[in-house]
């Protein structure tokens, strides 16, 4: 085991935190020998059978398989006990950045209409992390996300053909097979999902399908357009 641990450490220099919650904590780091920079997740179990660690070191594995401009690129991934390591592109800002200084950007006052250009940009925006679900979702086996959010809307640096927009995150989403329309509950990793943009299907733990997704989306798009989802 130490010497996957050691792995980690051995070959990259952390440098800061990314972010935390319920998929582990993301850290940006070096690569000790080509200098590059990367994003590393780590992953820390508690009380679980290694049959289900098993389960979720395979399902990060599969996730090198989905090479996309829609998706952030994932290299490889190791596992030391009950702790699984996942090295990916580094993106540094997510849509949650975007979203809390976006008002400022623009020079407006939060809740005060967006002009034009703004606007125009939002739609933009939105119309990318729409194509990246539906990347997901026209997948065969199907992914569905179900995890959903601004934190894992990821603004590459890289821009390529002119998307700047990558999805994270869904390495622990359900791999949907379309003969059984669902999964059950306890697939899932508990407090894995955030309830404020989960579909209340999943949060009572019932058959669901890709139009979990949407239902987050929608909420998304009611944030970056301001609009009031209540009404």
């Amino acid at each position: 085991n130490n010497s996957f641990e050691n792995k980690y450490s051995n070959l990259f220099e952390e440098l800061s935190p990314i972010g935390s919650g319920g998929f582990g904590t993301v850290y940006k780091v070096k690569h000790k020998i080509d200098k590059q920079l990367y994003a590393v997740k780590i992953l820390k179990f508690e009380n679980v059978i290694d049959e289900y660690l098993t389960y979720i070191y395979n399902e990060m594995e599969t996730l090198k398989q989905k090479r996309s401009e829609y998706v952030v690129k994932y290299f490889n991934s190791w596992r030391d006990d009950n702790i699984i390591y996942t090295r990916m592109e580094l993106c540094s800002q997510n849509l949650k950045n975007i979203l809390e200084v976006k008002p400022q950007v623009f020079d407006r006052q939060s809740g005060e209409a967006m002009d034009c250009v703004e606007y125009f940009i939002s739609c933009e925006i939105y119309r990318q992390i729409l194509e990246s679900v539906q990347y997901l979702h026209e997948l065969n086996p199907q992914i569905i996300h179900r995890d959903l959010k601004p934190e894992n809307i990821l603004i590459t640096e890289n821009v390529r053909n002119g998307r700047f927009i990558k999805l994270c995150d869904f390495g622990l989403a359900t791999v949907h097979d379309k003969r059984i329309h669902y999964r059950t509950s306890n697939k899932h990793t508990p407090g894995v999902c955030t309830l404020k943009y989960q579909a209340p299907e999943i949060v009572q733990g019932n058959k669901y399908g890709h139009k979990a997704d949407i239902y987050s989306l929608a909420l998304i798009g009611g944030e970056l357009f301001e609009l009031d989802t209540n009404e």
